[in-house]
């Protein structure tokens, strides 16, 4: 039996969207097509700051809205984390500026720094412009930031969630891999990347900031079951990049069509966009 715990629409109320409803407008719900078209993107938001390293969510919000990607996943997003996004819940803010449905897997969740305040958090997050009909924070290994003696160990930040395209169940997975230049604890996180993704059936689609480039040989395994949407160029940093380390990759039942790194220094890494379409049931 799976262990795996889903959490449905109605608890996704609580922990996804502002003044308690969902953000966006409904999405037509149809029979599904032999294909469907969908746009999706990854982007590193490096909590709202630029290259210049000053915070602008009206740029961060900008630079999203520019991707017109119907599906986004975020990296490095905070909610109430600390002075450096003024204390601001991006996620929500972002999802409401866009009218998108947002969906929040924090890494880190701290306690308030006082009696009723909202917890300090930081993680990952999905952007939708269809609704989101489930979602799931999944545990990989990670080395803490937040522990002076860090070690390996399951912590949340890996999100899934379920997106219902035109009648088409699609899973949307969003992570952030770990930084350190030593890959053991990136071989870890591959490896319960496959596990988790493994469980599920239908389109899959994966984004992330993997900080790794392609030919990293801990990413390897990804790409027996995943392939590389390649845009051929690099996207960190922003500013006159020479490295790709954000990516989508999609599972055999989605096709892609198209893909690219826009321009832009609103964050300190570029995003990656692809055109894709899905295989009819």
């Amino acid at each position: 039996m799976s262990l795996r715990r889903r959490i449905r629409l109605p608890h996704l109320l609580l922990i996804t969207a502002l003044s308690g409803a969902l953000l966006g407008p409904p999405a037509a719900v149809g029979a599904p097509s032999r294909t469907v078209p969908l746009r999706v993107a990854t982007y590193n938001i490096h909590a709202g700051a630029g290259m210049d390293n000053a915070f602008d969510p009206d740029r961060t919000a900008a630079g999203l809205r520019a991707l017109q990607a119907d599906v986004i996943g975020l990296q490095e997003v905070d909610r109430h984390w600390g002075a450096r996004s003024q204390w601001r819940d991006l996620a929500g803010e972002l999802a409401e500026r866009l009218g998108m449905y947002v969906y929040f897997a924090p890494i880190y969740s701290l306690d308030p720094a006082g009696p009723g305040g909202p917890r300090p958090e930081f993680g990952v997050a999905v952007l939708s412009r269809y609704r989101i009909v489930s979602a799931e924070n999944h545990e990989i290994t990670r080395l803490s930031t937040q522990d002076p003696n860090p070690s390996p160990a399951p912590a949340p930040g890996f999100g899934e969630v379920v997106v219902r395209v035109k009648g088409q169940p699609v899973h949307v997975y969003v992570t952030h891999l770990d930084y350190r230049p030593d890959p053991a604890v990136r071989v870890a996180q591959v490896a319960d990347t496959r596990r988790i993704m493994a469980e599920d059936r239908g389109p899959k689609i994966l984004l992330g900031d993997f900080n790794a480039e392609p030919g990293a040989p801990e990413l390897a395994p990804l790409w027996k079951e995943l392939t590389d949407a390649d845009p051929g160029a690099p996207t960190f940093p922003a500013q006159d990049p020479v490295k790709r380390i954000d990516y989508v990759a999609v599972s055999k039942a989605a096709q892609v069509r198209g893909v690219w790194v826009p321009e832009s220094v609103a964050s300190d890494h570029r995003a990656v966009v692809a055109d894709l379409v899905l295989r009819g049931r």
